[in-house]
């Protein structure tokens, strides 16, 4: 069985580390090239840099900040906000990026996927989808959790498998900052429905939920940003707990 993985994520508006709650009221939470480095020391599996704004500013990523950021890390690096054709992600795997997320273009365009995975390979290609659960079904939403579409969870994640990407991640906007536990229900019906892995993100606030995630989620990784962080929960003590409950991760 494959390790399951603890993934921190840097949320960057205006090239600092915010986080919300459901999406809304951003606080600053650090600078990003220190908490990566930081991350990348304590036993991280893999860093995620999502530049939440670039879409909406109709902006590129910050390539100079990822460049940075890259300098600083012995671990895999997934980049994601405002990637919308194949120059982007050969700009940001220049910089350092190992892995790249792709989101709102892929949702309005989703035959870029197919390019993507032919130009760079599945296995860097991450294909990140924002639902909220509303009138008993999960809507996608585009532009940092702005905007919601027609597509719904599960066909556009099946979908986005077929075209070639290499993983799901998926962010629960009910659960996202509310550190109540993740959406486990849902990811256990993505973990079933595909054979790609699940990275699971919105709801981590106690290292339970990591279990909880890993075992009832089925989800192959855990994202998570402020209980990181704020020190609410040390990477290597997580792991620690999860191996403890019989979830093989690597320490």
């Amino acid at each position: 069985m494959l390790a399951k993985r603890i993934i921190p994520c840097l949320d960057i508006k205006d090239g600092r580390t915010v986080k919300g709650v459901n999406f809304l009221n951003l606080q600053d939470a650090g600078d990003p090239v220190e908490l990566g480095s930081i991350y990348s020391e304590q036993g991280a599996d893999e860093l995620v840099f999502l530049d939440i704004t670039a879409t909406h500013e109709g902006r590129k990523t910050f390539v100079q900040l990822v460049r940075k950021i890259a300098e600083h890390l012995s671990i895999p690096f997934t980049v994601g906000g405002g990637i919308s054709e194949i120059s982007d992600v050969a700009s940001l795997l220049g910089a350092g990026a190992d892995k790249i997320s792709v989101n709102s273009s892929v949702v309005r365009k989703p035959e870029l996927i197919d390019s993507l995975a032919k130009n760079f390979g599945s296995q860097c290609i991450v294909t990140a989808i924002d639902a909220k659960f509303e009138n008993n079904e999960w809507i996608v939403f585009v532009n940092g959790g702005r905007i919601p579409t027609e597509k719904r969870l599960f066909t556009w994640a099946k979908e986005a498998e077929t075209r070639g990407t290499g993983e799901i991640l998926f962010t629960s906007m009910n659960h996202d900052g509310t550190k109540d536990g993740f959406a486990c229900e849902a990811l256990a019906q993505l973990s079933e429905n595909l054979s790609i892995p699940i990275i699971a993100s919105g709801g981590a606030g106690k290292m339970e939920h990591f279990k909880d995630v890993f075992t009832k989620g089925k989800a192959d990784a855990g994202l998570a940003a402020s209980i990181f962080h704020y020190k609410e929960i040390e990477i290597k003590a997580l792991k620690e707990y999860l191996r403890q409950n019989n979830i093989e991760v690597r320490i």
